[in-house]
């Protein structure tokens, strides 16, 4: 099982599993598609966007979980 961390970027996510693009959008990082999601990781993105990223990273890997 893929588990999500602070350092990995949108982009790694998403590829995980595609299911997890509610849930960040549901965080406000509706940027899933832009330029930035290829390398900002998850810390950086909740710093700009204002985020709890510690809530983001457990409800991403709780749906991974499954």
């Amino acid at each position: 099982m893929a588990t999500v961390s602070k350092e990995m970027s949108i982009r790694e996510v998403l590829e995980l599993d595609k299911g997890t693009a509610k849930i960040m959008m549901g965080f406000g990082l509706h940027c899933l598609g832009c330029p930035h999601a290829t390398s900002e990781s998850l810390e950086e993105a909740g710093m700009v966007h204002g985020i709890d990223v510690d809530e983001l990273i457990r409800q991403l890997n709780e749906h991974l979980a499954g």
